[in-house]
C-alpha cells in the first residue's frame, strides 16, 4: 500500500503531495482495534488495527478502494440544488440523486439514532472512495445504478479470502464473494445491514438510497458517537480495515465539509488511482469488475528488438567482479495453486444451542435469558473466532438492545457467541431469532421466542360516585379505573369491559346500558382499550335503553384483575309538594281548599 502511495505522489502535483501530508497529520491518531463484547458493543484492544482482523467483519471485506485525494484548496460553497453557476472545485460536485440519498440517510439516522451524530458528508466521503459516487452518478431516477458495480472476487489471490455466502444472488459469483453496489457491501454484511431507503419494499445494494441508509446504520452501530474522533475512526476502520483507507476517507470528509454543490447525474468525475494498482503509473479502469492478474516479479528491461521471453545469446557474458550484464530470467510461475490454509470459519460444521430455552417476556420487557450459540466442528469441537449473525425474524417489533433486528458477535475460546439482550415490543405472539455463521452457507439455528400481554392483578375505580341514569338517558359520569400489579402502576395493560347479564351469568347482556360505536350503534363489549402511563383508563360514555333495573359492568385484565361496577337505570322519583304556611304559622288552604261561606242567619238577636 505504501509503495502505491509513493508512486502516486511521485506522479502527482506538488499541491496533492501537500494535501497527503496534511491528511496524515489530520489522522495521526490511529484508531483502536475493536472486538464485540457480550452486549454486541465493540471494545478497544490497542491503538492500531491488527493485521489479523477478519475481512468478513468489515462492510467491504477490505476490498480495493479509490485512493485519489482531494485538491489542497478548499472548494467554494455553491448552491445545493440545480446546476451551479459557480461550481468551484469539480471534485466538490456530487451527483444530484446520490447527494439526495446521502442527505435522506442522515435525516433518518438523526431520527432513529440521534446519539450517533452521522454527517451526510461522511457517507459522501465513503461513497467517493468506494465507487466514485456511483461512477459519477450513473443511476436511474429511482437511484439504482445503471449496470452493477462489482469489486474483485475475494478469493485470497491478492485480496481477502471470503467464500460465497449468497449463492451469487448479489454478485453473480457462486464461488467467492465480491463487494457490490455504490457503497461496496459484501453479501454477508448486506444480509444483516441492508436497508430499504427508498420505500419500495426491497433492500438492494445496487440502489444508492438503500446502500446509503445501510451504510449509515452500519457506521452508527455499537452506540458510536461520530462527533467523537475516536469513535469516528473506529467506524471508518470497521468499514475497511486500513490506515490508508481511514486517512483517505477523512481527507474527503474534511473536503466536503468545507463546501459541496450538486451536479447533474452522470456528470461526476471518476477517480483514477486504486489501492490495488500494481504497476508504476498504471491505473485500472474505474469500476472494474474482475480481479487483477498478479504482477510478475520485475526484471531487467529487455533491449531494443528483444521481448522479455527472448532467451539470452551465447555471446552474452557477465562482468567479472561486478554486476551481471546478463538479463535475469523472470521467475517460473508456480505449477499449481497452493491450497489455502482453512480459516476457523471453514472448520465449522454446525451450530448448537448454548443453553437458551423458554424465551418468554411480557410486552415492553427485556427477555431474562440471552440467546447464545456454539460453533462446532463435525466432531463436536468448539471453534473460536467465528462470526455469528443473530437475526430477528417474523411479524414482531421485538429487537436487540438499541433497536436493531440483527447482531454480529464473534465466538470466544469455548466457541460460544452470546447475542445482545433481546427486548420485547408491544406486539404479542411468537417470533424467531436465527443464528447463522457469517461466511458459510450452513443451516441456521432457530430460537423460538414469545411475547405475552402486559398484566395487572387489581382494578379499582378512581371515584366512588354512584352511576345512575333514567331510561333512555345517559350516565353523567364515565367509568374510570386504575390498574396495578403487586401494588405498582400497570401501564399499557389491555382492559376488556362487558355489560353482563348477572354475576351468575357473565354472558353479554342484550338490554340495559350500552356504549356506542363509531356509527352510533349500541355495543356492550369493549376491547383493545389500554391503561395510560399512570395505569388509568377512562371508558367512553354509557347510555341506557328503556329497560329499568340494576346492571353489572365487568372489567377484566390479563393477569387476573377484575372489577364489577354497578349501574342503575330507574325513573326519576316523583315528589309531592308539602302544604305551605302563612306568617302566623297557620296552614293555608291549597288551591283546592277554597273556603265555603256559611249561610247567613241574619242579624244577631
Amino acid at each position: 500500500m505504501a509503495a502505491h502511495f509513493d508512486r502516486r505522489l511521485r506522479k502527482a502535483a506538488v499541491t496533492t503531495t501537500v494535501a497527503a501530508v496534511a491528511v496524515a497529520a489530520l489522522s495521526a491518531s490511529q484508531a483502536p482495534d475493536v472486538t464485540a463484547d457480550g452486549n454486541g458493543r465493540q471494545t478497544t484492544a490497542d491503538n492500531v488495527p491488527t493485521s489479523d482482523t477478519p475481512s468478513a467483519e468489515s462492510a467491504t471485506g477490505n476490498s480495493p478502494y479509490y485512493t485519489d485525494l482531494p485538491p489542497l484548496n478548499s472548494p467554494s460553497p455553491a448552491p445545493t440544488t440545480g446546476t451551479p453557476t459557480s461550481p468551484g472545485s469539480p471534485e466538490a460536485g456530487i451527483p444530484a440523486t446520490v447527494l439526495d440519498a446521502y442527505k435522506k440517510a442522515e435525516a433518518e439516522l438523526r431520527r432513529a439514532k440521534p446519539g450517533c451524530n452521522l454527517p451526510w458528508q461522511l457517507l459522501a466521503a465513503i461513497g467517493k472512495v468506494e465507487s466514485g459516487q456511483a461512477r459519477g452518478g450513473r443511476v436511474d431516477a429511482g437511484g439504482t445504478t445503471i449496470g452493477k458495480i462489482i469489486g474483485p472476487q475475494l478469493d485470497g489471490n491478492g485480496f481477502a479470502l471470503i467464500k460465497d455466502t449468497d449463492n451469487g444472488v448479489y454478485d453473480g459469483n457462486s464461488s467467492y464473494d465480491n463487494a457490490v453496489g455504490p457503497m461496496q457491501f459484501i453479501p454477508s454484511t448486506w444480509a444483516w445491514a441492508g436497508r430499504d431507503g427508498n420505500g419500495d419494499g426491497k433492500e438492494d445494494p445496487n440502489n444508492v438510497y438503500d446502500a446509503a441508509l445501510a451504510a449509515g446504520h452500519y457506521l452508527c452501530r455499537y452506540d458510536w458517537n461520530l462527533s467523537d474522533q475516536a469513535d469516528l475512526d473506529r467506524a471508518i476502520l470497521s468499514y475497511n480495515n486500513s490506515q490508508d483507507y481511514l486517512n483517505t476517507v477523512l481527507s474527503w470528509l474534511e473536503h466536503y465539509r468545507r463546501g459541496t454543490h450538486e451536479i447533474p447525474d452522470g456528470t461526476g468525475s471518476l477517480p483514477v488511482g486504486r489501492s490495488d494498482d500494481t504497476g508504476a503509473g498504471a491505473s485500472p479502469a474505474p469500476g472494474r469488475t474482475s480481479t487483477s492478474t498478479p504482477p510478475k516479479a520485475p526484471g531487467k528491461t529487455p533491449g531494443p528488438g528483444k521481448s522479455p521471453s527472448t532467451p539470452p545469446t551465447s555471446g552474452e557474458t557477465t562482468n567479472p567482479g561486478g554486476p551481471s550484464t546478463k538479463p535475469p530470467k523472470d521467475p517460473e510461475p508456480p505449477t499449481s495453486t497452493p491450497t489455502p490454509v482453512p480459516t476457523p470459519t471453514d472448520t465449522v460444521h454446525h451450530l448448537e444451542n448454548a443453553g437458551a430455552t423458554g424465551l418468554t417476556a411480557t410486552a415492553g420487557d427485556t427477555f431474562a435469558k440471552r440467546i447464545s450459540a456454539r460453533a462446532e466442528t463435525k466432531a463436536g469441537d468448539a471453534v473460536g473466532k467465528v462470526r455469528i449473525r443473530f437475526t430477528v425474524l417474523g411479524d414482531t417489533d421485538a429487537a436487540f438492545t438499541g433497536g436493531d433486528k440483527f447482531a454480529a458477535v464473534t465466538t470466544d475460546a469455548s466457541g460460544t457467541a452470546e447475542a445482545p439482550a433481546l427486548v420485547a415490543g408491544e406486539q404479542t405472539g411468537e417470533f424467531t431469532v436465527r443464528a447463522t455463521v457469517i461466511g458459510r452457507t450452513l443451516p441456521g439455528l432457530d430460537y423460538k421466542a414469545t411475547v405475552t400481554e402486559r398484566v395487572a392483578d387489581t382494578l379499582t375505580r378512581t371515584t366512588d360516585t354512584e352511576l345512575t341514569c333514567t331510561p333512555g338517558g345517559e350516565f353523567a359520569d364515565p367509568v374510570a379505573v386504575k390498574a396495578t400489579l403487586k401494588g405498582a402502576v400497570a401501564d399499557k395493560v389491555a382492559v376488556t369491559a362487558t355489560l353482563i347479564k348477572s354475576d351468575a351469568d357473565p354472558t353479554e347482556n342484550d338490554k340495559g346500558p350500552y356504549f356506542k360505536d363509531a356509527d352510533g350503534k349500541a355495543v356492550r363489549t369493549l376491547t383493545g382499550r389500554k391503561t395510560d402511563a399512570k395505569g388509568v383508563l377512562e371508558l367512553p360514555k354509557l347510555y341506557a335503553d328503556d329497560a329499568e333495573g340494576t346492571y353489572i359492568l365487568r372489567l377484566t385484565t390479563p393477569g387476573g384483575g377484575t372489577l364489577d361496577v354497578t349501574l342503575t337505570v330507574a325513573k326519576a322519583a316523583e315528589t309531592t309538594p308539602e302544604p305551605s304556611t302563612d306568617p302566623s304559622g297557620t296552614p293555608s288552604a291549597g288551591p283546592s281548599e277554597t273556603p265555603t261561606a256559611e249561610p247567613s242567619t241574619g242579624p244577631e238577636a
